[in-house]
Formats: structure tokens, C-alpha cells, sequence
């Protein structure tokens, strides 16, 4: 047990440790998301680069294919208005083929001869291309490529270009412009950016359409000058991108973006930055870069998500950690009460066992199967047993073979019947050595919260019958002085009838004596169950007062509410001693098979939770009614449960099934246990009077034979059956009630 000094250094110390764990899991993932996504980041950069590369390689060869065609080379040479005429048509043809943007034919000069837009009103024939550098590449005798903004069509476009010679001179220039629009909207990842920039930094392609015609960097002034001059970008300001922080990461960078406008690099209200892994790829032929800018949310909900789940797991181990050692100090604590209670329950059976011994008439204790249980010192020294040669024998083995129907028939007459009777009748007893001796045989009923018990009370009439013998001789011989010996005769049936009310007392003193022992063993268990309740009342009330005092009155309430329930607790607890005394009517009524299960599991809990066992009962029983004996249904259940409990007696997970069927108007119960079974060629005989499978001392045989007949006097059936994964099943069918629902709730 932890010292309550102790608990501030504990306290730091988990929260130190908290913290460690904390650090290291938001390093850990950080570096694993981080890697995760510079290489799927790259990846989507290598494909989207291969398809840039794809879509640029379909048309880089087309102008030097058209180079050497006779149409355009014929106006080269031999100008007018019939060639240029063919020429443009031959062009416009070509574009529509290949679907390219523009196709048109500039000569030495770099005026537009012919073009494949000839018949639009913003037609390249007549311009002048002089400018551009594709024109002075190819014009040089090279291919030529080159990015700009259309000066004509305002639009983006990508150019090839080739010189058209002939005989080793270059004529012309034959020029096809690409459109790179689709490769743009094809890109759809929304956490990565796409940038396709120019060796000056300037962003031509972007898949977000407000950073094109951006800058990653702020141009100094000469180069702004000569984009300019080249009318590249025409008349875009080519300001520079939003970039608030830029460090490097590896062989890359983080770069930090304010997601709108910036004014003296400083970031509007409102505006949040957003921080991205910017990697690049150089595509020479090309003449271009291609960079790929990946969000780093995803990087930091990871993180976010895996310190929240770190932090459960630990707050969850700390907590349970908590609970195991309070429940380890309430388990010891209840220990130490289970040990005083289990002392005073040995001093009130020794003080019980004491009066029983003392007694002077033989005592002995039958379960309700008529097996003796126990044999009082007077018993052993009337039938000449010990107590440990006769425990587990029936009783009948104490009486003579014609007076032992009488005997069990009580019995079982007692078992279908709530209503106590007791049986007074004169009978012969049966010594060890086989002698017979008559006895005067009084079998009462006790019973306590698990099952039935028998109590039979002997008194040995040897005497008495000598005397009534020799009474009965005298009477023939004395008749002629009955006169003179009525008195005496009248004064001996007075003593005889003395002696009988002094063996009635002393039988209804012994069966008091029983109950008061059982009621004795309740209540230690009862009492048991009730420190707890009454401690946490005591713990509560002071609570309350306490809270009262500072006037705190939502508290107190709250403190009330639980001493409320306690005492409701409480009250079911002590339900099973009310079940001692309660007597049937015998009368048919509607039965709900809620109230029948909370009755059963009231007093089979004990026998179950010392047992291991457990059981699964349906979960809409308080909608099933059934027609019956509320009190004598509860017998056939508990019998049920406690021949499942011994069936399983030697099996180390104990578990008993219960399944509810309803077919028409009736309702079947079924009680399944897991135990071996009942052997095929017995199944017949398992309601016959005195068939058991029991070891000798638990029990005669009787108990489902009385169930038996307790369920067809209710105009049901009791039937058996072996499960086909083993155990036996015990289904219970009796007729549906038809009373309304809310008639029975109030039943």
C-alpha cells in the first residue's frame, strides 16, 4: 500500500514520464510522416514529370517533319499568293491533325508567311517573331523550344521550332505551339501543388491558378528588365509568391506560404500560412524545373492523432494501475472480515451443535431427498450407527420394510406441497445388527434459501409398548377388577398422555432449534453481504453532514440518492429470509418469468458464485407470461440449477444455458448445463422416484420426479434431452397466459 507521504513524488514522477513519452512519440512520428512523405511526394513529382515529358515528346518532332514538306518550301522559294494560299491550308489541315494550338511558317526575317490560323480574326500571317528565342535558334540552323505568353493570343503556349532549308540554306522557320492547359487540370491531389517554372524562377504552370505567372524568389532588377524586353510573360507583374520562411530539409526544402497577399512582408489579418516540402526536378531538355509542394497537414494530424492515442493508452494504464490497487486493499480488507465472521459463525454452530448433541431424543437431518445428513449422539446410541457409518444412506435403512411407505410418501408429498405438515406416526426402527425396536417417528419440514430439508425426531416406545403389552395380559385377567383399579389405570393414561405432549414439545423444540440454525447460517452470509452497503451508508451520511454544514446543497442530494440505493440493495439482500416462511395458494395464475428467475437466482446465487459458476439467462423474460404456481415453478427452476451445478461438479468452466422458445400458445423454457450427459439408455428413466445419478450422499432420486409431477399438475410437461455438443437440456413447457401485459405488471 502506497504511503499517503509518497504520493506527491509519484504524482511528479508520472507526470514526468507522461511528458517523455509524449516527447518521444511527437519525434518519432514526426520523422516517420515526414519520411512517408518526402517519398510518396516524389513519386507523384517523377510521374507527373514523365507525363509532362510524354505530352511535350509528341510534337517536338513534327516541326522538322514538316520542314522538308514541297508546300512550304515552294513559298520559300517561289512567293505568292497561290502558294501562300495552299500553304495556309496545308497548315491549318496539319493542326487540326495533330491537334496542336497554332502551326505557322516565318521566313528569314521572322515574319509570319502562313499559318494554320490564317482564316481567324487574330491571325499570326504578318507578324513579326523576330524576337522571340525560338525564332533565333532555329534561324541559327538548331531546334529551337521556348515557353512564353502568346503576344498575339494572350494565351501560354509552348514552342518548337526548325529550320526549313534548302540545299544548305535556311529559308525559314517552322514553328508548332503546344497548349499545356490539360496537363494542368489533370492534376487533382488536393495536398500537392504542382510548379513548372522557367531557369529565371518564374512559375508559367501551376495546378493553383493564382500563383502562375509567380516567382519563387524576388527577381533582381536586370533580370526582371530582360523578361521584359522579351515580352515572355507580356504584362504580367511577376511578383513573387507569398514565401515567409524557407530552410532546408535534406537535400530539399520547408518553405512557408501565407495563403493571400502580402503587404511589406507581412502577412494580412486573417491570412494563415501554411508550411509545405517543396522538392525539384530539373528537366534540361526541356528547359524548365518542375517543383512539387506537399502540405505538411497531413504530417502534423499524425502527430496530433498519435499523441492523443499515446496519451489514452497511458491515462488508461495509469488508471487501471489505480483501480488493481484499490481493489487489492478492499479484497484484503474483506478478507480480514470474511476471517471474523467465519469465527463467530463456528462459535454460534458449536453453541447450536451443543444443544443438539444434549438433547434427549434421537435427531436426525434428511436433504430433500431423504438422504441423512447428520446423526444427533441420543440417535447413535438408539439404531447402534456412528454418525459417519450412516451420513449418506437413505433413510429407510433405519426402518422397517413395512412401515416405510407411510414414510416416504410424507416426503414427497412435502416436496409438491408449500403448506408445512408434520408427520407423527409409531413405526419399527432397524438397529446394526438387524434387531427391530419400536420408536415413535416425527418428521417435520425446514427450509433455508437453497433447498428443502427434513428433520426426524425419535423416541424410543420399547417401554411404552412392554407396558401396553402387559396392560392388554392384565385386561383379561382383571376384568373382574376394573372397578378397583380404574383410578390407577386413569393415573397411568394420564402420565402416558403427559409423556406424550413432553415428546411433542420437546419434537416442536427440536425443529425450532434446526431453523434457528439455518436462519443462523443466512444470516452470517446476510450479514456479509451487508457490511458493505452499511459502510458505504455510514461513509455517505457523514459526507452529506459534512457538505450540509458548508451548505452545499447539490452534493448532499447527490450523497442521498446513494444511501437511496444502498438501502435498496440492502432490502434484496435480505429477500431470501422472507422466502423462508412464504407459503403457496396452489392456485393457477398467470406468472411472469422475470419474477420467476429473479426468485430462483435469489436463492441459487450463493450456490453459484461459490461454485464458479455462471448462467445466461434470456434477456426478454419480463415480456413472457405463463400460466402456474408462481412458488412451485421456482422449485422446478432452483432444482434444475442445482442438478446442472452437480452435473458439472467436475468441469472446470461451469456454465449453464437458458433459451426461451415460443411456439403457439405455449412457452418453452430450456436449461442446458455442460456436463457429460445422461447415458442414452437412461434418459427414460430420469423421472422415475429414486433414479439418480448422484454420488451417495446427494441425494435419493426424488427431485425431478416431484418436478415432474409439479409441471403436469400446472397442465405443462417436463422432457430431457442430450445436447449434441454435450450436456443434458431440461426444457419446461407451459401454456402462454393471454391476461393483459398491464393486468400482470401489477401482479
Amino acid at each position: 500500500m502506497i504511503k499517503t507521504r509518497f504520493r506527491p513524488y509519484i504524482l511528479l514522477l508520472l507526470v514526468a514520464l507522461f511528458a517523455l513519452v509524449m516527447y518521444q512519440t511527437a519525434s518519432i512520428s514526426r520523422s516517420s510522416g515526414m519520411q512517408e512523405l518526402q517519398q510518396n511526394s516524389m513519386a507523384d513529382l517523377n510521374r507527373y514529370v514523365l507525363s509532362l515529358q510524354q505530352e511535350l515528346n509528341r510534337y517536338k518532332d513534327l516541326p522538322k517533319l514538316l520542314s522538308s514538306h514541297s508546300e512550304l518550301v515552294n513559298l520559300l522559294l517561289l512567293p505568292g499568293r497561290d502558294a501562300v494560299y495552299r500553304a495556309n491550308l496545308y497548315l491549318e489541315k496539319v493542326n487540326n491533325t495533330i491537334g496542336a494550338s497554332d502551326t505557322y511558317l516565318m521566313d528569314v526575317e521572322g515574319t509570319t508567311l502562313a499559318a494554320s490560323n490564317w482564316s481567324q480574326e487574330r491571325t499570326f500571317v504578318g507578324r513579326n517573331f523576330s524576337f522571340r528565342p525560338y525564332y533565333r535558334d532555329a534561324i541559327a540552323g538548331k531546334p529551337g523550344r521556348y515557353f512564353a505568353l502568346g503576344s498575339t493570343s494572350k494565351k501560354r503556349g509552348y514552342f518548337f521550332s526548325y529550320p526549313l532549308q534548302y540545299r544548305g540554306t535556311v529559308l525559314g522557320v517552322i514553328v508548332v505551339k503546344i497548349d499545356l492547359n490539360d496537363i494542368e487540370t489533370d492534376w487533382n491531389d488536393p495536398l500537392t501543388d504542382i510548379l513548372v517554372t522557367d531557369d529565371d524562377g518564374v512559375v508559367f504552370i501551376s495546378t493553383r491558378s493564382d500563383w502562375k505567372f509567380r516567382t519563387l524568389e524576388p527577381l533582381v532588377q536586370e533580370d526582371l528588365q530582360r523578361i521584359v524586353s522579351s515580352l515572355r510573360y507580356g504584362d504580367q507583374a511577376l511578383r513573387s509568391l507569398p514565401v515567409v520562411e524557407r530552410k532546408p530539409f535534406g537535400s530539399h526544402h520547408l518553405i512557408t506560404l501565407l495563403e493571400g497577399e502580402r503587404i511589406d512582408n507581412t502577412a494580412l489579418d486573417g491570412v494563415e500560412p501554411q508550411r509545405y516540402l517543396q522538392q525539384l526536378r530539373r528537366v534540361p531538355e526541356a528547359g524548365f524545373n518542375v517543383s512539387i509542394l506537399a502540405s505538411l497537414k497531413p504530417v502534423e494530424k499524425r502527430v496530433l492523432n498519435n499523441l492523443m492515442l499515446v496519451g489514452f493508452i497511458y491515462g488508461s494504464t495509469v488508471l487501471l494501475l489505480l483501480f488493481l490497487q484499490a481493489r487489492r486493499r478492499i479484497t484484503q480488507e474483506r478478507f480480514r472480515f470474511k476471517q471474523q465472521q467465519t469465527l463467530v459463525l463456528e462459535r454460534n454452530e458449536a453453541r447450536i451443535r451443543a444443544i443438539i448433541d444434549n438433547t434427549h431424543a434421537g435427531l436426525i437431518t434428511l436433504n430433500d431427498q431423504g438422504v441423512i445428513e447428520s446423526f444427533n449422539p441420543t440417535a447413535e446410541k438408539l439404531f447402534g450407527f456412528s454418525s459417519e457409518q450412516i451420513a449418506g444412506e437413505y433413510f429407510s435403512k433405519l426402518i422397517a420394510q413395512q412401515d416405510r411407505t407411510v414414510c416416504w410418501q410424507h416426503i414427497t408429498q412435502e416436496q409438491q406441497s408449500d403448506q408445512f405438515k408434520e408427520l407423527m406416526v409409531e413405526v419399527s426402527g432397524v438397529r446394526i445388527d438387524g434387531s427391530l425396536f419400536p420408536i415413535e417417528l416425527t418428521i417435520g419440514r425446514m427450509s433455508d434459501s437453497y433447498a428443502s430439508r427434513f428433520v426426524a425426531t425419535i423416541h424410543d416406545v420399547t417401554e411404552r409398548k412392554e407396558n401396553e403389552e402387559k396392560l392388554k395380559q392384565a385386561r383379561d385377567q382383571l376384568e373382574q377388577r376394573v372397578v378397583e383399579r380404574t383410578q390407577d389405570l386413569t393415573l397411568a393414561n394420564d402420565r402416558l398422555v403427559h409423556e406424550v405432549e413432553e415428546h411433542k414439545n420437546t419434537q416442536n423444540q427440536l425443529i425450532q432449534t434446526a431453523k434457528l440454525a439455518v436462519i443462523g447460517q443466512m444470516s452470517a452470509g446476510i450479514n456479509h453481504e451487508l457490511n458493505q452497503p452499511l459502510t458505504a451508508i455510514r461513509s455517505y451520511a457523514d459526507n452529506a453532514a459534512s457538505f450540509l454544514k458548508l451548505g452545499k446543497q447539490e452534493p448532499v442530494a447527490t450523497n442521498l440518492e446513494q444511501i437511496s440505493g444502498l438501502t435498496e440493495r440492502m432490502a434484496k439482500i435480505i429477500s431470501p429470509l422472507k422466502e423462508f416462511s412464504r407459503k403457496t395458494s396452489g392456485q393457477t395464475a398467470p406468472v411472469s418469468l422475470k419474477s420467476v428467475k429473479d426468485g430462483a437466482m435469489s436463492i441459487m446465487y450463493g450456490r453459484l458464485d461459490k461454485a464458479c459458476a455462471r448462467i445466461e439467462w434470456p434477456a426478454d423474460l419480463n415480456q413472457r407470461f405463463v400460466m402456474g404456481d408462481m412458488l412451485r415453478l421456482e422449485q422446478v427452476v432452483v432444482n434444475l440449477i442445482s442438478n446442472a451445478l452437480q452435473a458439472m461438479e467436475n468441469q472446470p468452466d461451469k456454465w449453464i444455458e437458458v433459451e426461451l422458445n415460443t411456439a403457439g400458445d405455449r412457452i418453452c423454457l430450456s436449461f442446458r448445463d455442460h456436463g457429460p450427459g445422461i447415458p442414452q439408455t437412461e434418459l427414460g428413466k430420469v423421472f422415475e422416484p429414486f433414479y439418480t445419478t448422484k454420488k451417495v450422499g446427494q441425494g435419493l432420486g426424488l427431485g425431478l420426479s416431484i418436478s415432474h409431477r409439479i409441471i403436469e399438475s400446472m397442465k405443462g410437461r417436463l422432457s430431457v434431452k442430450n445436447h449434441p455438443y454435450g450436456g443434458a437440456v431440461f426444457t419446461i413447457d407451459l401454456p402462454k397466459s393471454d391476461a393483459p401485459e398491464g393486468e400482470l405488471g401489477l401482479k
